[in-house]
């Protein structure tokens, strides 16, 4: 299948890789010259262990590429991922979708057949409603669906978190998006690595919730640490 992934942070370029790994042919797509400078030499602008390597092998193989066109990316792709900043906001803390919509717009006017844009950034509750609705502005004519794939890597271990997955959540609400995407982590599903499919807003809140879980747990295990030094317990055997 083609993949384009549209930002080469690290979401988008973990993600562009492992899924060139995977077999797909995949263009990441940036705005920075300076970056794709970088990632045309083989540099990896990113700290991610074995990165390089993987990234070297699928660029050698012919699988992956890296451009500054989106439209030329977007061309007869199966599914086009969003994977740009969300920054946080100034002034009211709410995440920043600037990116999210622009490059959805983009998408919209490069769209040349049928495609899945799917939203891989860390986006507030309803942003797929918002992205579809940006991409339709642009282009009223254009097939496609959204679909919402929030990612859950760790910095330092996000290659095997992306290629041995606790779970993979996919939130489409047609049954031709979800095809596409079940080819996409088709390697995943062989290995038996579990595939959620969910609505869009259970998509969104799944990356939330585990958010706040995570939060939870290292607050949680922090306040244990400090009441064991407290009353001279160890924290080891504790936890």
């Amino acid at each position: 299948m083609k993949i384009a992934m549209v930002g080469t942070g690290y979401v988008g370029l973990v993600s562009g890789v492992c899924f060139s790994d995977f077999g797909h042919e995949v263009v990441c797509v940036d705005k920075d010259p300076r970056k794709l400078d970088m990632l045309e030499r083989g540099e990896v602008p990113i700290y991610e262990p074995g990165l390089d390597d993987v990234m070297a092998r699928n660029v050698a193989a012919g699988r992956l590429s890296f451009t500054g066109d989106l439209a030329a990316a977007v061309d007869g792709a199966d599914a086009v991922f969003i994977a740009v900043g969300t920054p946080t906001r100034r002034g009211d803390g709410h995440a920043d979708l600037t990116y999210v919509m622009a490059a959805a717009e983009e998408i919209g006017r490069a769209l040349t057949g049928y495609c899945v844009v799917v939203t891989k950034s860390t986006v507030p509750v309803g942003t797929n409603r918002q992205v579809a609705a940006a991409v339709r502005g642009a282009n009223p004519a254009a097939e496609f669906d959204v679909a919402s794939n929030p990612e859950f890597l760790r910095e330092g271990a996000a290659i095997d978190d992306f290629m041995r997955p606790d779970r993979v959540v996919v939130g489409v609400e047609s049954d031709r998006a979800r095809a596409v995407m079940a080819d996409i982590y088709r390697p995943l599903f062989l290995r038996e690595f579990p595939i959620v499919y969910t609505d869009l807003e259970s998509a969104e809140m799944i990356k939330y919730a585990a958010n706040a879980f995570l939060a939870t747990k290292i607050t949680f295990i922090n306040e244990m640490a400090m009441l064991c030094e407290k009353v001279g317990a160890d924290i080891k055997a504790v936890s």
